[in-house]
């Protein structure tokens, strides 16, 4: 379950679009430095730079591992704000595709829900730096969600 004080927040950050406080709550979001807006119906993810979040300091490039991370968290963060779980996403399988070196510049991460079953939900994670059409890695998440509501069995299988 969400707990009741993170619920509260949560609606109180979609209502006015002002996601800070809900970061705040996660520490490796404050560590990496993770912020999210909202662009109409939709939510930008950007990872500021930081000397802190360099993996190669002779080009300098970010770690890999915090680009996945980024991603990673974002694709959560995105889940937990449009979908109607009653718990935490949960994190299943998350596969990434390195396409470049992220340089030492700001990083943005934008998510599109592939799919959403009643247990298990798709996210698919674009991130880039300058220009959205040339992405630095893009990674698929897959997520165990619960219903807000219990399901109901009726000893049938779920129709297709």
């Amino acid at each position: 379950m969400i707990p009741h004080a993170v619920r509260q927040q949560l609606n109180a950050a979609h209502a006015v679009g002002d996601y800070r406080p809900l970061l705040a709550l996660i520490p490796y979001a404050g560590l990496i430095g993770i912020e999210c807006e909202r662009q109409g119906d939709d939510v930008l993810f950007r990872l500021p730079a930081s000397p802190d979040n360099i993996g190669n300091p002779l080009l300098p490039a970010i770690h890999g591992g915090v680009i996945a991370g980024f991603m990673e968290l974002s694709a959560a963060l995105y889940l937990l704000i449009y979908s109607e779980s009653a718990s935490i996403p949960k994190i299943i399988d998350f596969s990434i595709d390195y396409l470049r070196a992220g340089h030492f510049r700001d990083t943005y991460a934008q998510c599109q829900l592939w799919r959403q079953g009643r247990r298990v939900t798709n996210v698919a994670i674009t991130a880039w730096q300058g220009d959205r059409q040339s992405p630095i890695a893009t990674a698929r998440a897959h997520f165990k969600i619960e219903p807000e509501k219990p399901l109901k069995s009726s000893g049938q299988p779920p129709s297709a």
